[in-house]
């Protein structure tokens, strides 16, 4: 099992950055593909981007070019990195933890999840 607590998260004006981190205790997150997701209000939790054990990574659409995963597996931390932020990244943002080593982009397959950070962009 892994616990997840993600950080970072905060106001901000739009086209601005921030970086959020997702602090992972328990088992070894190098064991597990690792994933950012967000939810608006009123709005489904969606993709945001995700890492296999490996470093293959995928974006949504909305974020390309503009967010960033890392991960540090010797510190058990994931990082997004988020730039040119606009109004419409307003979202709760949650760090999740898949077993299977894929790129997921449903969250129903990933196993772990933290209690998220809220990114609030104003215009």
């Amino acid at each position: 099992q892994v616990q997840l607590v993600e950080s970072g998260g905060g106001l901000v004006q739009g086209g601005g950055s921030l970086r959020l981190s997702c602090a992972a205790s328990g088992r070894a997150i190098r064991f597990y593909t690792m994933a950012w997701f967000r939810q608006a209000p009123g709005k489904e939790r969606e993709f945001v981007t995700a890492m296999r054990l490996g470093g293959a990574n995928m974006y949504a659409d909305s974020v390309k070019g503009r967010f960033t995963i890392s991960r540090d597996n010797a510190k058990n931390m994931v990082y997004l990195q988020m730039s040119s932020l606009r109004p419409e990244d307003t979202a709760v943002y949650y760090c999740a933890a898949a077993s299977r080593d894929w790129l997921f982009t449903a969250a129903p397959n990933y196993d772990y999840w933290g209690q998220g950070t809220q990114v609030t962009v104003s215009s």
